[in-house]
């Protein structure tokens, strides 16, 4: 092997071992610590390898003379000297730049570190006053399911009797009414009993030409909690099949009675208001056909949103009538105030001729008749003067030049 393959090899040996110096000064030490001790290891290998080099050479030129082998040693060691020399110069350059590197690397992950401390912090802090905060919400949430659960336990204790379910009805029935702008005994009446006295309607709603529109508000729902009480499935289907059973009877019901006057006062339908929407959907869901029946049996099904829609039908249909009753009563005081106003227009004219005339008369009365009047009156003071002649220019002279008029 050569002297330059050897110093090759040296070489290598020497940047592998720095560079797993490095690699594990890296993972345990500081930059400036790991560099200053790269430092000493690379002093301390290169005596080493000076070393091993110069026993190297030796054994491999043993056969040569004492003088040639220590002239061709001192002039390799020189020669190494000036490559290692060079080799340590460009790696102590080498290590120093990486140190900067590695310090401005360190200093660039601690500002890093120190904004993800500060983050952490305040996410720390924002999750705390979250926390807090969804417990609080938690806990009223809890407060308002648990009134919320005995507000519906009693409300289902209260649909079991039948005159809270009817008072129930009528209570959700007035509160649409109010939405709606309806007032009682000025657009509807309760418990008013019809004409033939037979049957007394919840609700009367009052229609233009005297008119009625009658509703009930009562309706079945013992076999509709019942089904929301199941425990079972078959239970659950003959509640549900109970619960449609019953809202047919119940229409069928509301057919029999005195609520649509064949006479004319009343309208040729009947409401029949369903309390909830819930029900109303479950109706219209399971058994869509009850419904159909109902309208020709000439029955409105009505839910809370539907009674509100029929009543503003019903509220727009009373102004119109309003209005048009009010258009033609509009329409006769027109007519006669355009009488009256001809009328008025004549007596102004007349006046206006009357006025003419009199103005006429009155300046006849204040300019010739004045000065006639005062003629006499002149006169009378001349003979009273003593038969003077009357002045040059006045009236009486101008009167007695041109003659009486």
């Amino acid at each position: 092997m050569t002297p330059l393959a050897w110093s090759t090899l040296v070489i290598g040996l020497i940047l592998g071992f720095l560079l797993a110096l490095l690699v594990k000064g890296l993972r345990n030490r500081s930059a400036r610590e790991l560099a200053e001790e790269i430092y000493r290891a690379h002093e301390v290998q290169n005596a080493q390898r000076m070393q091993a080099v110069y026993d190297q050479m030796k054994s491999a030129f043993g056969s040569l003379s004492l003088e040639a082998l220590s002239r061709s040693t001192n002039e390799f060691i020189k020669l190494a000297q000036v490559r290692l020399s060079s080799e340590r110069e460009y790696t102590s350059q080498a290590l120093e730049e990486k140190r900067q590197l590695i310090d401005h690397q360190l200093q660039r992950m601690n500002s890093e570190l120190e904004q993800v401390g500060a983050l952490m912090t305040s996410l720390e802090k924002d999750r705390a006053e979250k926390f807090g905060e969804l417990a609080q919400q938690l806990q009223a949430s809890g407060t308002q399911i648990a009134a919320l659960l005995q507000a519906t336990s009693t409300l289902r204790e209260a649909l079991v009797n039948s005159k809270t379910r009817g008072q129930w009805g009528e209570r959700m029935a007035e509160d649409v009414l109010r939405m709606a702008g309806f007032i009682e005994n000025v657009n509807y009446s309760k418990q008013k009993t019809v004409s033939s006295g037979r049957s007394r309607p919840d609700f009367t709603f009052f229609l233009p030409r005297n008119l009625q529109l009658h509703m009930d508000v009562k309706f079945p729902l013992d076999n509709y909690v019942k089904y929301l009480d199941a425990a079972t499935g078959i239970e659950k289907e003959r509640c549900r099949l109970d619960f449609l059973r019953d809202v047919k009877l119940r229409i069928k019901e509301v057919t029999t009675r005195d609520y649509i006057d064949r006479d004319g006062q009343t309208v040729d339908y009947v409401l029949l208001f369903i309390p909830n929407e819930q029900i109303y959907a479950f109706v219209q869901e399971n058994d869509h056909s009850i419904f159909d029946d109902g309208l020709r049996q000439h029955v409105i099904v009505c839910s809370p949103m539907t009674l509100f829609a029929v009543l503003a039908v019903v509220r727009q249909s009373i102004d119109n009538f309003t209005l048009e009753r009010t258009s033609q009563e509009i329409m006769q005081l027109i007519g006669s105030f355009r009488k009256q106003w001809d009328e008025f227009i004549k007596k102004m004219e007349s006046l206006g001729k009357s006025l003419t005339a009199a103005q006429n008369d009155y300046e006849a009365l204040v300019t010739t008749r004045k000065r006639m009047l005062e003629v006499p009156l002149q006169k009378i003071e001349v003979l009273r003067g003593g038969n003077e002649a009357p002045p040059e220019g006045s009236i009486t002279a101008a009167t007695e030049a041109g003659g009486d008029e």
